[in-house]
C-alpha cells in the first residue's frame, strides 16, 4: 500500500476513526499493529511471516542480551542475532547479486558454471526494518537502554506502518516510550499532520512523478550519446525527483504519525543547501547516516585511531552505505564517490587552520571533525557559502549518475555526455522539458538555501492563516490534477 493511493486514504480514515474511539489503550495498540500488518500485507501477504519472525526473535534475543550476565553467552547471542537479521537481508536482497558475481568469478578461471537464476522476490522495506531491529539488539548488548516491556509494544515499534517500508529508521528510545501511555493527536498535531501529508504527496505526485520523472527516464533510458544540455537536464531532473520522492515519503510518514499523536524523527534537512559533504550527510537521509555513524563508523574506530584509520573507516562506511541501497556495483561506486568526497574534504580541513567547531546534537564525543561537527563559518548564509553549496550540489549530481544508471556502461556514457558534446549526439528532450526542469531546480535549490536553518512547521506558524489556507488549497488542487500518479516510492526497492 502506498500513501499516494485512494486505498490508503480509505485505510487511513478508518484507522483515525478507530484510534479516536473510546477503546482501551491496549486495544488501540492492537488496532495499530493489525493495521500495520494489513498495510504491509497489501504488497505481498506471505512476507508478513518474515516480518513477524524477525520481530519475535529479536524481542526475546534482546531481552536475553540485556539480562545475561555471562559475557561469552551474550556475545554468542549477539552473533546469532546478527547472522539471523543480516542473513535474511543478504539472501533476499543480495542472493541473486552474489550468485551472479560468483558465477562470473568461477568462469573467469575457466570453469563452465551456469546455475539457474534464482527467483528471489525482495520483500518491501526489508533494509529498513532489519536496521530497526538490529539497533535494538545491539543496544541491548551494550545496555544502552532497558528492554521493551512487552511483545505488543516491540511489535508495534518494528511494524508501525508510517515508517515500516521506507523509514525514517527509528530507534527504541525514539518511539517505544510513546506506546506506554495513551496518545491522541491534539488539534494542532492533527492540522500539522494533515498539512505534512499534503506537502509530502505534492512532492511525490506533482513534482517527482508528474514533473521530473519523465525527463529523467528519457535521459537515463537511451544509453546513447546525448547533447550536454540534455544530459545535465536529465541528471538534475533525477536529483530533484529522488529528493521529492524520498523526502515526500518521509514527510508523509511524519504527518501520518502526527495525526495519530506520535512523533517520528526528521529525515531530511534541505540537503541541496549543504556546504560540504559532511554537511550533506547530516541533511540527507538523516536517520540512515546516523545509524551508519553509530553502529558502523564508530565501532570501527571512528576518528580515534589516527588519520589513516579514519580514512579507512570512512570509506568502509560509505561503501557499505552504498551497497545498502541496492545489489549492484553501481551503488558501491556511488558510495565510494561519497567516501572519496569526504576524504577530500577531510584533507582540506587538515591543511587549513583548524576551525572552531560546533558540536551537532546527539553526536558522541570523540567524533569531532568528520561526521559530528560543522565549522562555525559554514552556519552563515553568505555569498561564499552559497558558492560552496553549489559546488557541493554539482558533485552530488555526478554521484546520482551511478545511483540511477542500471550499469557502468550507461553511467559512463551519460557522464561523457555531461562533459563532452560528442558529434552525432542526439537531443532527446524538448525545449519545454528543459525549461521546466531548470525552473524546478532553481526553485528547489533556492528553497533549500532559504530554509536550511529552519523547518516547514516553524515557517507555517509565522504565516497568516488566510495565506496558509490559500497555499494549502493550491497544493490540493495540483494533487487532484495529478491524481493519476500512483507509482511506488523509489526507496521501496531498498
Amino acid at each position: 500500500m502506498v500513501f499516494n493511493s485512494y486505498t490508503f486514504i480509505a485505510f487511513f480514515i478508518i484507522i483515525l476513526l478507530l484510534h479516536n474511539l473510546p477503546f482501551s489503550w491496549k486495544l488501540k495498540k492492537v488496532n495499530l499493529l493489525l493495521a500495520s500488518y494489513i498495510f504491509y500485507a497489501a504488497w505481498n501477504p506471505p512476507f508478513i511471516l518474515l516480518l513477524w519472525l524477525s520481530t519475535v526473535v529479536d524481542f526475546y534475543v534482546g531481552r536475553a542480551l540485556y539480562t545475561q550476565p555471562n559475557i561469552h553467552k551474550r556475545r554468542l547471542l549477539l552473533v546469532l542475532s546478527l547472522i539471523g537479521n543480516l542473513g535474511m537481508l543478504c539472501f533476499f536482497k543480495y542472493g541473486t547479486f552474489l550468485l551472479e558475481n560468483f558465477t562470473q568469478l568461477v568462469n573467469l578461471f575457466g570453469a563452465d558454471f551456469h546455475p539457474a537464476k534464482p527467483n528471489i522476490i525482495l520483500p518491501a522495506g526489508i533494509s529498513f526494518y532489519t536496521f530497526t531491529t538490529l539497533c535494538y539488539t545491539i543496544d541491548m548488548y551494550k545496555k544502552k537502554s532497558e528492554p521493551v516491556k512487552n511483545l505488543l509494544d516491540f511489535s508495534l515499534f518494528v511494524t508501525f506502518f508510517p515508517h515500516l517500508v521506507a523509514g525514517p529508521i527509528v530507534r527504541p528510545p525514539q518511539l517505544v516510550p510513546q506506546f506506554e501511555a495513551e496518545r491522541k493527536a491534539s488539534q494542532q498535531q492533527m492540522l500539522q499532520g494533515l498539512l505534512l501529508i499534503s506537502l509530502g504527496l505534492f512532492m511525490k505526485v506533482v513534482l517527482a512523478d508528474s514533473m521530473l520523472a519523465p525527463t529523467a527516464d528519457n535521459v537515463f533510458g537511451p544509453g546513447a550519446p546525448l547533447k550536454t544540455l540534455d544530459a545535465w537536464t536529465g541528471v538534475l531532473a533525477f536529483s530533484g525527483q529522488i529528493f521529492c520522492d524520498f523526502a515526500g515519503y518521509s514527510t508523509c510518514a511524519i504527518g501520518v504519525a502526527s495525526c495519530l499523536g506520535f512523533v517520528l524523527p526528521q529525515n531530511f534537512l534541505y540537503p541541496y543547501a549543504a556546504i560540504g559533504f559532511s554537511d550533506f550527510w547530516r541533511r540527507w537521509h538523516i536517520t540512515l547516516s546516523a545509524w551508519l555513524r553509530d553502529y558502523l563508523y564508530i565501532p570501527l574506530g571512528g576518528n580515534r585511531n589516527g588519520k589513516f584509520r579514519t580514512y579507512i573507516n570512512l570509506m568502509i562506511t560509505m561503501l557499505l552505505g552504498g551497497l545498502w541501497h541496492g545489489a549492484n556495483w553501481t551503488f558501491v561506486v556511488w558510495g565510494a564517490l561519497h567516501g572519496a568526497y569526504l576524504w577530500g574534504e577531510k584533507i582540506l580541513q587538515d591543511f587549513r587552520k583548524k576551525p572552531a567547531m560546533v558540536p551537532m546534537t546527539g553526536v558522541p564525543s570523540g567524533e569531532v571533525g568528520v561526521l559530528g561537527t560543522i565549522p562555525k563559518e559554514f552556519k552563515r548564509k553568505t555569498l561564499l557559502n552559497f558558492i560552496y553549496a553549489m559546488i557541493t550540489f554539482f558533485f552530488i549530481n555526478v554521484t546520482w549518475v551511478f545511483f540511477r544508471s542500471p550499469d557502468f556502461s550507461s553511467a559512463w556514457q551519460l557522464l561523457q555526455s555531461m562533459f563532452y558534446n560528442a558529434p552525432g549526439a542526439e537531443a532527446y528532450l524538448t525545449t519545454l522539458s528543459i525549461i521546466k526542469v531548470t525552473l524546478i531546480t532553481v526553485l528547489l535549490v533556492s528553497i533549500h538555501w532559504l530554509m536550511r536553518d529552519t523547518n516547514v512547521l516553524a515557517v507555517v506558524k509565522k504565516i497568516p492563516w488566510w495565506l496558509l489556507g490559500i497555499g494549502w488549497a493550491v497544493l490540493l488542487l495540483l494533487l487532484i490534477w495529478s491524481q493519476e500518479s500512483s507509482s511506488s516510492f523509489i526507496y521501496f526497492q531498498f
